[in-house]
């Protein structure tokens, strides 16, 4: 099992990059694009994808099954194919006529079993019209959801395009730092990231594009405006903006940066500090370390707390939660991850300073709260850091790498899951808010002081939260019943950690309900 030690601040961010969702796969070398004849091309393709799959799935799972699993996908383009095994052989049927067949490579042998598959596709694009009509895309994306479809709802794969966006939310791109919208065919700037090209140029909010490289856009589609603005970093673009307020136009001219999409939002409510966490991206702790300083710096003596707004946010890169949590921890275990492949096996320690020095602290939670946001959550209550508030968390506890593939796709692979500090498995389980909010049949104030005085009821519940095992799936469910996770947009949560965080007593006490670790069963 690797330790992994979060480094000092000064050292920056870890750059192993994990989702929480996913961890960065090895990058292999680009190749040009491979034409529809090229079938040694696919072959590539199908073996690399087979390969990563049967060494890195959480289970393992044989190079045989999974390839079935790919020609199965065919009749997704084409439901009158179909292939069968008839002992030793794989047999391919088009409206239950054979048409090629092969001997079974060995179980184990990814290579084989893609030269198959690449045979088969090429023998049903010959009498399969519908077959002929599909691009390679297409086939490939048939074939791994074949595959993928077999395994769990969170493996998946991304044809080149949809990887390409996938990359860009992750770890950013090429661009110059906007939001648009579209009204009536126009993209309008709805925002501006500072210190980007477009800040350095003064582009404004309501600004109008009119063109991007001397094109005009007519009628623009928002897919089409993206693609334009964005390009290799340190590129040159050059826009018409119609800026209305002053009714003129004016032609800009810069060069693309490498954009990080935001993720944090910041604002002081009543001496409390509001971090809202939309995802975890590459820069989403360096934001939140930055408002944190600045909130301090800012308010001073007189911030009373911090609130992390983690509701509906669906998870993101891994190193980057762990980061999170590690800004408001100085010492003890973040998580642990467990897997069947030597790299998924890992160990968190928080390895810094709190950055805010023990100021009260209060974490929202709802039933779309996921994967990174869970582990956040489920580290700063196991560490007895902050309070959470809402309703029991999605209960995604299981981390996910990305294959890349030579078509420049991606595979979304489950390869490990975590643990929380206080060694309890999340997965189908969620984290549970110690104030549950779905529980508002009295005040905000009475519903606070009632968990209070329920003290010893609420803390036999989180010790059977952390230790009913994983296989008692309905001991678990049950366990989610006793705060039904749901999705929460109002503002309930707020008020609840206004309250809290203002009585330092009550503060405490809800602590005190979660402080005491309990061993989980593993």
């Amino acid at each position: 099992m690797t330790t992994w030690k979060v480094l000092p601040r000064s050292a920056g961010l870890l750059t192993v990059i994990l989702l929480a969702v996913a961890c960065a796969g090895t990058t292999p070398t680009l190749r040009p694009p491979i034409s529809s004849t090229d079938w040694s091309g696919h072959e590539e393709i199908f073996a690399a994808g087979y390969r990563g799959i049967s060494e890195k799935y959480i289970e393992p799972v044989p190079v045989s099954d999974i390839a079935v699993g790919g020609l199965e996908g065919f009749s997704s383009i084409d439901p009158a194919l179909q292939a069968t095994r008839a002992g030793a052989t794989i047999r391919l049927l088009l409206n239950g006529e054979q048409i090629h067949s092969m001997p079974a490579p060995a179980a184990d042998d990814p290579r084989g079993w893609a030269v198959l598959t690449a045979a088969f596709e090429k023998n049903a694009k010959a009498r399969s019209p519908l077959m002929r009509k599909a691009s390679d895309e297409k086939v490939y994306e048939a074939v791994f959801d074949g595959v993928l479809s077999d395994l769990d709802v969170f493996s998946r794969y991304a044809g080149a395009e949809e990887a390409r966006r996938n990359r860009a939310r992750r770890d950013g791109f090429g661009g110059i730092g906007i939001r648009f919208k579209l009204v009536g065919g126009k993209p309008i700037i709805t925002s501006v990231m500072p210190e980007t090209p477009a800040a350095n140029v003064a582009l404004q909010v309501n600004d109008e594009i009119t063109h991007i490289d001397g094109v005009a856009l007519l009628n623009a589609k928002t897919l089409d405006v993206v693609k334009k603005l964005r390009g290799p970093t340190n590129s040159e673009v050059r826009l018409r903006i119609y800026r209305r307020t002053s009714d003129r136009t004016i032609n800009v001219a810069m060069e693309r940066s490498h954009i990080v999409p935001s993720t944090v939002t910041a604002s002081l409510q009543g001496g409390i500090s509001l971090l809202k966490i939309s995802s975890f991206n590459q820069g989403t702790a360096r934001s939140v370390a930055k408002e944190l300083r600045k909130a301090k710096r800012t308010r001073g003596g007189k911030l009373k707390g911090l609130v992390i707004d983690l509701r509906g946010n669906p998870g993101g890169l891994l190193k980057q939660s762990v980061k999170v949590a590690d800004l408001l921890l100085t010492h003890g275990h973040i998580l642990s991850t467990r897997g069947r492949h030597p790299d998924s096996l890992h160990h968190y320690e928080a390895g810094g300073r709190d950055l805010l020095g023990g100021l009260p602290t209060a974490v929202l939670i709802d039933g779309k709260s996921a994967s990174a946001s869970e582990i956040v959550a489920a580290a700063l209550q196991d560490r007895g850091r902050a309070v959470i508030i809402g309703t029991s968390s999605f209960g995604k506890g299981t981390v996910q790498t990305v294959i890349r593939l030579p078509n420049d796709g991606e595979v979304t692979l489950t390869w490990s899951r975590f643990l929380t500090p206080s060694g309890y498995v999340l997965h189908g389980l969620g984290v549970r808010p110690v104030i549950c909010s779905t529980d508002q049949a009295s005040g905000y104030d009475q519903l606070i002081r009632k968990t209070v005085r329920q003290g010893p009821k609420s803390r036999a519940i989180f010790a059977s939260w952390r230790t009913t095992g994983v296989d008692d799936k309905a001991a678990r469910q049950t366990l989610r019943g006793s705060c039904a996770s749901v999705r929460r947009k109002g503002k309930a949560e707020m008020e609840i950690a206004s309250i809290l965080l203002a009585d330092q007593d009550l503060y405490q006490q809800a602590i005190d309900i979660t402080a005491t670790l309990s061993q989980a069963q593993k």
